[in-house]
């Protein structure tokens, strides 16, 4: 699936795949983020984190009309404040996406998957 934009001079198809790249890579530059989970890692009980290459499975993108929705599946490192952690997750993949693809972002969704203790 992909995102479509128009403009005068033609058509533009950006892949999920790529939305989900920048996204990932945006969140993964945030203070207190281990790393990007799959969707599914509790229900699998996969504890693996994923790497740069696999951000997509980590991150749902969806179109509701001409904005995008973003649902981010993240590991959180331990002692961190989680709210404070998701908030500045979440306004840095808006601004990101925002000026990266042009379109909309209305809403970035964080669901934490888990907390690890990180080596000082």
């Amino acid at each position: 699936m992909s995102i479509e934009l128009k403009n005068d001079y033609g058509q533009i198809e950006i892949s999920n795949d790529v939305i989900a790249q920048v996204a990932g890579g945006a969140a993964i530059e945030c203070y207190g983020i281990v790393g990007m989970a799959t969707q599914h890692q509790i229900r699998d009980g996969l504890t693996d984190i994923l790497r740069k290459e696999n951000f997509a499975k980590g991150v749902i993108v969806r179109q509701e009309e001409n904005d995008l929705v973003i649902d981010m599946y993240v590991i959180i490192s331990y002692g961190t404040k989680i709210s404070e952690v998701a908030y500045q997750v979440q306004s840095k993949v808006k601004y990101t996406l925002t000026k990266t693809i042009g379109m909309p972002v209305k809403a970035v969704n964080i669901y934490v998957q888990g907390v690890r203790v990180t080596n000082p």
